[in-house]
């Protein structure tokens, strides 16, 4: 998470942004249980285990919708792992 305050840059100011020589690109979606179970359940995770080799598959499928900032999705995949509302439920 701290590697991700730091890099990603967004108009909100969630994300400080204050490291310009490292790219977003090259971030690792952070993986909790939260964000983990929903990446599941919608087909971007498929590894059973929370672990490094997860967090790398997620931010991999993550690349494919975004290569240069795969890492924004992750409050958002935090976020709806945390309500449990929707149509994940």
């Amino acid at each position: 998470m701290f590697l991700r305050w730091m890099v990603r840059q967004d108009a909100s100011g969630v994300d400080f942004g204050i490291w310009k020589s490292v790219s977003a690109a090259n971030l690792v979606c952070p993986l909790d249980v939260h964000v983990s179970r929903i990446a599941r359940r919608v087909g971007l995770l498929s590894r059973k285990q929370n672990d490094w080799k997860a967090a790398m598959e997620l931010t991999s499928r993550l690349r494919e919708l975004d290569p240069a900032d795969p890492v924004k999705y992750d409050y958002a995949l935090f976020g709806i792992g945390i309500s449990e509302r929707g149509i994940l439920r």
